[in-house]
């Protein structure tokens, strides 16, 4: 087995829950191999670099082994190479909570000092 259709292998190694959803992201053009855009058809094989929106994230990932049938979670994993760069961290940010009014004096001053503090 060298090749099989991408919808088929993203729900085999359970990046998406189910094939209809696979298809779906293809058709949504949510899917792209070697920075093409893919149809629930096109084929993969191995060495071949997969970027698939799951939910927020945005998945790259590597094709290592062509599988058609779902497997395990463990033997899933090894089909492929996780190359999804780490989101960026987060800052901290400021915030009151909503219908809190106006700050008094002494909350203005610890928001001001945050703010400066931060740059």
């Amino acid at each position: 087995m060298e090749s099989t259709r991408i919808d088929r292998w993203l729900w085999a190694v359970r990046l998406t829950k189910t094939r209809p959803d696979a298809a779906a992201a293809c058709r949504g053009g949510h899917v792209r191999i070697n920075d093409k855009p893919a149809k629930p058809a096109t084929t993969v094989v191995p060495g071949d670099e997969v970027r698939a929106r799951v939910g927020d994230t945005t998945k790259v990932v590597e094709v290592v082994r062509v599988i058609q049938k779902r497997v395990g979670a463990a033997d899933a994993a090894a089909c492929y190479i996780d190359r999804t760069p780490p989101p960026p961290p987060e800052l901290p940010v400021a915030r009151r909570d909503r219908g809190a009014g106006r700050p008094t004096k002494r909350e203005r001053r610890v928001l001001d000092k945050f703010r400066t503090q931060g740059l």
